[in-house]
């Protein structure tokens, strides 16, 4: 396996910049996740590694090779897709091998991967079958087993549980981590789903705009964003955030006052936004009266029982919050509710998105 190493990676279609200055380093081993909104540049970021996209600036080097202008059969990686892209008239067995008797591998040799790739991923029973005999999740695992014949330096995931109903995300996603575990290999992975990508990943890449807004282990990003995108991207329900009034080491939002943690300097009086996750909330129903510092009101809109937790959507003013309480909690929609937040709990944002607590 290998490292991965970007340097001022840049990518233009016509006068639309794709990807903007992109730094990178993967290493060897690691299961690197990268997750953005539609269009923020993921997916065009891992087939320019792949060597799948044209031209481009700056460098790309795969266990310090330089691959830059090399073809994508002679940069040692494997790629899955979200589509199967299966050869239907084809049985798993013969799916698995079309790609290395193309490139001359000797028979015994292929036979002696495919099996080995058909232990990994549980598809002995299946090695006969054609495409259309196969679950939804055999199919992926046919696809994954391709790509592992190829004995690759690195993986490449392109969204490859999009098309797959709920409880067998769930299941591919554990395969994936074991698979991974197994063959110590380096992966980089592409999602829009923050949940993969904090439940997967050793490292996880937010990308912006064709920008890397922050790189860092899934646990790292969730405590600590860097800025008011990352913080808003990670996490599920997303953070709640409201613009304040810094007054006295204090966030004046309306006629409520809540006390901040220590932060970066912040000048008196200046507009900031304060972030707050959803499970660092209390509600309680609201007793009448005014509301004391450090708490604000508002009326429940919409509440969602899950199961093991309820979520409640509370409209203060024009903003509308998100709550995480447990399941029992005595609130209706309709109620008006009372929330308090921890200062420790706090995050703080300057005017142009950046974090001025991490």
């Amino acid at each position: 396996m290998a490292s991965v190493t970007l340097r001022k990676v840049d990518k233009f279609y016509g006068g639309f910049q794709a990807l903007r200055a992109v730094d990178l380093d993967i290493a060897d081993g690691e299961f690197v996740v990268f997750v953005g909104p539609s269009g923020c540049g993921k997916s065009t970021l891992l087939r320019t590694i792949a060597g799948l996209e044209g031209s481009f600036s700056g460098s790309i080097a795969i266990g310090g090779k330089d691959v830059s202008r090399a073809a994508p059969s002679d940069r040692g990686v494997a790629m899955v897709f979200q589509s199967y892209a299966l050869y239907p008239h084809m049985t798993v067995r013969e799916n698995m091998d079309f790609g290395m008797r193309i490139n001359k591998v000797d028979k015994a040799e292929r036979n002696a991967r495919i099996a080995n790739a058909a232990r990994v991923l549980q598809l002995q029973p299946y090695l006969d079958r054609k495409p259309a005999a196969l679950s939804g999740g055999q199919r992926q695992r046919v696809a994954i087993g391709r790509a592992i014949v190829r004995e690759p330096q690195v993986f490449l995931f392109d969204e490859p549980l999009s098309n797959l109903d709920a409880k067998l995300r769930v299941q591919m996603r554990v395969e994936l981590e074991a698979l991974h575990r197994q063959l110590r290999a380096t992966m980089i992975y592409v999602t829009h789903d923050q949940v993969e990508a904090m439940t997967m990943a050793d490292k996880i890449v937010v990308l912006n705009e064709g920008r890397i807004e922050q790189v860092g282990k899934p646990l790292d990003l969730y405590h600590r964003p860097a800025s008011q995108f990352v913080a808003g991207f990670i996490g599920s329900p997303a953070m709640n955030f409201f613009r304040a009034v810094h007054e006295s080491g204090a966030a004046r939002y309306g006629r409520f006052v809540v006390p901040l943690p220590a932060a970066g300097p912040m000048a008196e009086g200046e507009t900031i936004t304060i972030g707050v996750r959803p499970e660092h909330v209390k509600a309680a129903k609201a007793g009448g009266g005014e509301a004391a510092a450090g708490m604000v009101e508002g009326a429940v809109a919409v509440k969602e029982t899950l199961g093991d937790e309820t979520i409640l959507y509370v409209d203060i003013g024009a903003d509308r919050w998100t709550v995480r309480v447990e399941s029992e909690t005595p609130i209706d929609a309709g109620d008006t509710v009372s929330l308090s937040m921890q200062a420790r709990k706090l995050h703080v944002f300057d005017a142009s998105g950046k974090a001025l607590i991490q």
